[in-house]
C-alpha cells in the first residue's frame, strides 16, 4: 500500500471535522513547500497575498493614469 493510500484510508475513518483538519494541514504543508520569492522585488513582496497582476492589468492602469495627460505640452 502506498503512502497516499494509507493516508486516504486512515482519513476516511475520522469524523468530518477531523478530516477538515487534515485538509488544513495538507494546505499548510503545501504552502510551506512552495518556497518564498525574494522580498527584494515587488513580486516577492506580494507573493503571500495571492494577488495575480497581469500585463493587461498594468496596461489598463497606465491608460487610466496617462489618459488625460496633455501630450502637446511635451
Amino acid at each position: 500500500m502506498t503512502t497516499w493510500e494509507m493516508i486516504a484510508e486512515r482519513t476516511k475513518e475520522l469524523p468530518p471535522e477531523k478530516q477538515e483538519e487534515v485538509l488544513d494541514f495538507v494546505e499548510f504543508v503545501r504552502a510551506r513547500t512552495r518556497g518564498r520569492k525574494s522580498l527584494h522585488s515587488p513580486e516577492g513582496l506580494c507573493a503571500d497575498l495571492g494577488i495575480d497582476i497581469t500585463e493587461e492589468d498594468i496596461a489598463q492602469a497606465r491608460r487610466e493614469m496617462w489618459g488625460n495627460f496633455p501630450h502637446e505640452d511635451i
